[in-house]
């Protein structure tokens, strides 16, 4: 029986809303940790703690730090990353990143010949990120997008992901969450790794030499990681998961799950991915011994690169030289080569073939979200 000094107690924590008096100390500590402006500052973490969550009642751009740059992503990508409200905004208590032309606002000449100085607000100046000047071949970035992250307020080690979005419908759109290493301990990408929760293709129907649509009805989820940038792992650790509606048509759920011993990706409850790194950790995954590439996590965990802290990006990028493979099959054909020196001017010169795909002036071609909630392990 319940003694009157502890009903006491629970009776006073019911009237100040004092959840930790209510739940009490957990038994086993939670081995997530936390960093940045918005992380937790509870001394002791326990399993299944809330320790990041945006339901967008309003875009808080303390949580969430737009890139700007003109950098391509490195996949020579033909998208502006910039902060601006007609690129990415919150409405009905959900984020939208959608796609604008350049052209609108400057005139199609500009394009060819005018000059994108980004200067000091400028995030990424790698391939000439921060600065370009337009021409025929080369032109400037047609489109303008918006790509997010919490680098600066809110990065994690291990936790549980839950994000409910509704993918893009348009040609050559590209969707992607995912998340980045905030330090880059054991080097330089894919050095240090990287975990791409979702990844998806606009495209109505884009089909392999085999026949499976790798557009809508496919998304993907990711590890990157290797001894150098050679040697990136990632068809070892990659996934999909199929559905014939199309993951544009309604909101659907993805989840990542992140501890010490594993990772694994999940789509609307169901598991599509597991990696479970043996004893040796990634370098025995791979059978990199006698490769003649040194361990560069021999100093980690089992789980290393994945074992320091990650940071959330979510961005809307554009095309590219490599996600939409020459090889498939795209009603109206694809107006660029991913070899080409032109990809971008090709692209942008091919428009009749994707742009009212897009479907611009409705929500169709809008990257939506819904909420992003992170847990403790």
């Amino acid at each position: 029986m319940i003694n009157i000094r502890f009903r006491a107690l629970l009776l006073v924590a019911a009237i100040y809303h004092t959840p930790a008096m209510i739940k009490g100390e957990c038994d086993i500590p939670s081995v997530t940790t936390t960093s940045g402006t918005h992380h937790v500052t509870k001394t002791k973490l326990c399993p299944n703690d809330l320790i990041f969550e945006d339901d967008f009642k309003l875009f808080d751009l303390s949580k969430w730090q737009h890139e700007i740059t003109l950098a391509g992503g490195g996949n020579g990508e033909f998208q502006y990353y910039l902060n601006n409200r007609s690129n990415s905004y919150v409405e009905n208590r959900q984020l939208h990143i959608r796609p604008t032309f350049l052209s609108d606002d400057y005139g199609e000449e500009f394009l060819h010949s005018g000059i994108l100085d980004l200067g000091t607000q400028c995030t990424n100046n790698h391939s000439y990120g921060c600065r370009r000047v337009g021409s025929t071949k080369h032109i400037l970035n047609p489109i303008k997008s918006a790509r997010i992250r919490t680098i600066e307020s809110f990065s994690f080690k291990y936790g549980t992901v839950v994000v409910r979005a509704k993918l893009p419908s348009g040609d050559w759109l590209w969707p992607a969450i995912w998340l980045l290493p905030t330090d880059s301990v054991y080097g330089n990408h894919p050095v240090s790794g990287e975990i791409d929760l979702l990844e998806g293709r606009g495209n109505a129907n884009f089909f392999t030499p085999d026949g499976i649509n790798m557009g809508t009805q496919q998304v993907e989820s990711t590890l990157h990681w290797g001894t150098n940038y050679a040697t990136n792992q990632y068809y070892r650790t990659h996934f999909t998961k199929h559905n014939v509606t199309g993951y544009d048509r309604d909101f659907h759920v993805f989840k990542l799950v992140w501890n010490p011993d594993r990772l694994e990706f999940w789509v609307d409850d169901e598991e599509i991915g597991r990696v479970t790194p043996p004893g040796g950790g990634f370098y025995e995954f791979a059978k990199f011994a006698g490769s003649g590439w040194e361990n560069p996590w021999v100093n980690g965990t089992k789980m290393a690169p994945f074992d320091e802290k990650f940071h959330i990006i979510i961005n809307l990028a554009i095309g590219g030289v490599g996600y939409f493979p020459d090889g498939n099959v795209n009603p109206g054909g694809k107006p660029w080569n991913n070899t080409s020196p032109s990809a971008m001017a090709e692209f942008w010169e091919g428009r009749e073939q994707w742009e009212n795909s897009w479907k611009l002036g409705t929500n169709e071609s809008h990257f939506v979200i819904d909420y992003i909630k992170i847990y403790a392990i």
